[in-house]
């Protein structure tokens, strides 16, 4: 939990929670880790997230994902921007399994280093009925708000990583 403390992860997005869930979140090989490093262009596509447990258990997971660092971490006027939302994912399967409900989208920090938040919220009921409404926009959304209004408080799992522009080569 330290590290969501001091990447001001906890208070941005989520409130103090209590783990209860594991789950993997992985961009080819490379594995997403608190605070580390992993540039755009390792990004672009949908990561691979795996829920660790029983498949055959009944308990279902939604995962959001934020960058809370919009426009720029000095002044995250559009604090969160939307970058995916999967619901009715199963226990031991991965997010393939669930529904997508807003479309992933690639980290583009246009400046400064942005945190990319994977959340991952254990469902009350068993399947979320119909489709939550997508937001009218991807800026400004609220994790917080999301899950309360979809029965999700708090989170069982979170995990981040930190991305930033990368430089282009200049032809000569």
């Amino acid at each position: 939990m330290e590290p969501l403390v001091v990447g001001k992860v906890i208070g941005d997005v989520v409130n103090m929670f209590t783990p209860a869930a594991e789950f993997t979140v992985h961009y080819g090989s490379r594995q997403v880790a608190n605070g580390h490093m992993i540039p755009p262009s390792a990004a672009l596509d949908k990561p691979t997230v795996q829920i660790h447990g029983n498949r055959l258990s009944s308990d279902l997971y939604t995962l959001v994902m934020v960058d809370p660092d919009a426009p720029s971490p000095s002044e995250p006027t559009l604090r969160e921007w939307l970058h995916w939302i999967v619901v009715d994912i199963p226990e031991g399967c991965d997010a393939t399994q669930g529904r997508e409900v807003v479309p992933y989208m690639g980290p583009q920090p246009p400046t400064g280093i942005h945190r990319y938040i994977f959340t991952l919220f254990k469902q009350k009921s068993k399947a979320i009925s119909g489709t939550p409404p997508p937001p009218e926009a991807r800026s400004n959304f609220s994790t917080r708000q999301f899950a309360a209004s979809n029965g999700l408080e708090p989170p069982v799992a979170l995990v981040y990583f930190n991305s930033q522009k990368e430089r282009t080569k200049k032809k000569h």
